[in-house]
Formats: C-alpha cells, sequence, structure tokens
C-alpha cells in the first residue's frame, strides 16, 4: 500500500486512540494465551505454538502502542472515588511490577520452546502463562477503570499529530543522501 493510501488511515487515528487499541491488544493477547494453554493440553504442538507465537507478536505491538502513547501523552490521573482509587492503584501497581517481567519470562520461554528444551520450557511456562495472562487481564481492567469507568479530563498530547504529515519523498532523499 503507498504511503498515500496510508494518508486516509493515519488521518483518521490520533494519539487519544491508543489506550483503546492497547486495551484490545492486551484483550487479544489475554484470549491467545488461553487458547494456546488449551492447544498444549490437547496435545496440538504446532497450534500451540502459533498461537503462543501470535500472543508475543500482539504484546510486542501493544509495548509499541504503549511507548508511544506514554511518550506523547501526559499522566492521565484516576479520578475515582478515594476507596476505589486503593483498589486502582493495588492493580495497576501489581500490573507494572509484573509487566516488567514479562518480556524476559516470554522471551526464554519462548527460546526453550523453539529449542526444544521441553522440560525447562514447561516447568517456565508455570509461571510465564499466569503472570502474562495477569499481565493481559489487569491492563483492560486498568483501562476500563481509567478511561470508561472513572474518565478524567481528555489526555493531552505533547507533540500536535495534526501538524505531523508523512512524507515518504523526504524520507527517500534523506536515504539517498546516505548512500
Amino acid at each position: 500500500m503507498s504511503a498515500s493510501g496510508l494518508d486516509p488511515i493515519l488521518a483518521a487515528f490520533s494519539v487519544e486512540d491508543l489506550p483503546t487499541v492497547n486495551a484490545l491488544l492486551n484483550a487479544t493477547a489475554a484470549v491467545l494465551l488461553v487458547v494456546g494453554y488449551v492447544l498444549i493440553r490437547q496435545g496440538r504442538e504446532q497450534a500451540h505454538k502459533r498461537a503462543m507465537l501470535s500472543a508475543f507478536g500482539v504484546s510486542i505491538a501493544f509495548l509499541a502502542c504503549y511507548l508511544v502513547y506514554h511518550w506523547q501523552v501526559r499522566h492521565v490521573p484516576f479520578l475515582g472515588p478515594p476507596v476505589v482509587r486503593v483498589v486502582y492503584l493495588a492493580i495497576l501497581i501489581s500490573h507494572i511490577v509484573l509487566a516488567a517481567c514479562v518480556p524476559v519470562l516470554a522471551i526464554v520461554t519462548i527460546w526453550l520452546g523453539l529449542a526444544d528444551r521441553r522440560a525447562a520450557h514447561r516447568r517456565l511456562a508455570r509461571w510465564t502463562l499466569p503472570i502474562w495472562l495477569y499481565v493481559s487481564v489487569t491492563g483492560v481492567i486498568v483501562y476500563l477503570m481509567l478511561y470508561h469507568l472513572w474518565p478524567g479530563a481528555p489526555a493531552t498530547a505533547m507533540l500536535d499529530w495534526s501538524r505531523v504529515a508523512l512524507q515518504p519523498a523526504a524520507i527517500l532523499k534523506v536515504e539517498s543522501c546516505r548512500t
């Protein structure tokens, strides 16, 4: 697809859409993780492998969107009642701490599986799956609490994306100058 074909699609999105995209990616990862677990319990190893690698790919896409969003948007405060705020913070803190572990756990678990080190893969997967699943599900819960159940003021972007246009010709000129 040409850059000009992408322009209408990109114009329809803004940085404020990324939390919803992130929640959808988290939910998709959670579904793929459960599907992968069910598949391996059924002895369908190749289908399990595809589901888990898909969950990893979706999680990578989530991480990219998450980083772009938080690079662009200032902090979004939770505006729910104080009692609920305690619950929100407990979920958020556990989510963040465990989310920091997921990339390493997932990469090592996947590597062990691809290297056919089944015993080590199973031992680590017993920890990786519930942690990864918890992080994916609590990511959706945090999104719902922050943006739908107790929405605050709209997040403000640090960069005005309406002023940023894709200009593939300029990029090509820069690339051709480097060669």
